[in-house]
């Protein structure tokens, strides 16, 4: 199954607040869910897709690898604790959550665990999430662009991350939009809110829209099913050169994730 385009996060999501959003994004539509080993709540999502009853293959289901897993020894063992906890043989996706500190586990061990993963049928796909360009070129160079299926960045109207996006795009490899709403700041943006004026939308219908307009993947997460289901309604917006413009303009390279000790040396 190619990547959706539209999907459900599940960051900071416990227990019964993340079963009933994964059941409530499975109910009004969604196919696509996104979760992660750090996030504790593989077994949630799990629970929730089990006690939807929707069949395994119209789903997409994505997991991370977390760092202390990126080695060859581990990563396999760790995604088959995922997949119990998810209740299914396979994932559809399986990303390199963040690049090893420090470089500890190279990224060549990663991805070719990784790839071996795939090979055996545990995961469907592979790709990478919060790496810079030149940790990207070392993904490449381990497994080859055509084996990365996606790679997962906070991307919003105050990050747009046009260096990492730009060699994403050269290499034919596909960008998913984390965070897109920035927190919720986009939200309050008067560009925005005067884009959604114009179209009779939401400020998120607005964002959402300029992301997938721009050629991203997207995965907002709500705890409100009518969030959830008004985002859904971003598919269908038009924005036109004008309003593409002026929300390109909003770029001022504001990196909200960007955890100590973790993050690698940014674009």
């Amino acid at each position: 199954m190619m990547l959706p385009a539209f999907g459900t996060g599940t960051f900071r999501l416990q227990d019964e607040v993340a079963i009933q959003s994964v059941k409530n994004a499975l109910q009004l539509g969604y196919r696509a869910i996104d979760t992660a080993q750090i996030y504790e709540n593989e077994a949630a999502v799990g629970q929730a897709i089990a006690e939807s009853d929707i069949a395994r293959n119209e789903l997409f289901i994505t997991t991370k690898i977390w760092i202390e897993n990126l080695s060859a020894e581990r990563l396999i063992p760790s995604l088959q604790e995922s997949l119990k906890k998810l209740r299914t043989d396979y994932v559809d996706l399986t990303l390199i959550h963040w690049p090893s500190p420090g470089g500890v586990i190279t990224v060549e061990e990663s991805m070719q665990a990784l790839m071996a993963a795939k090979e055996a049928g545990i995961t469907r796909q592979i790709g990478v999430s919060n790496f810079p360009v030149a940790l990207m070129q070392e993904a490449i160079r381990a497994v080859g662009a055509e084996n990365i299926a996606t790679i997962q960045i906070e991307l919003h109207p105050f990050l747009q991350n046009q260096k990492v996006v730009a060699f994403a795009q050269q290499q034919g490899i596909p960008v998913t939009s984390y965070m897109t709403l920035a927190y919720g700041a986009a939200l309050k943006d008067e560009t925005i809110l005067r884009l959604a004026e114009k179209h009779r939308a939401t400020p998120a219908q607005v964002v959402l829209a300029w992301a997938l307009q721009s050629g991203y993947a997207v995965i907002p997460s709500s705890t409100k099913r009518e969030n959830l289901q008004s985002n859904l309604a971003a598919r269908e917006l038009r924005l036109d050169a004008e309003d593409m413009a002026q929300i390109a303009a909003l770029d001022r390279n504001q990196r909200l994730v960007s955890p100590a000790g973790l993050a690698p040396d940014w674009d």
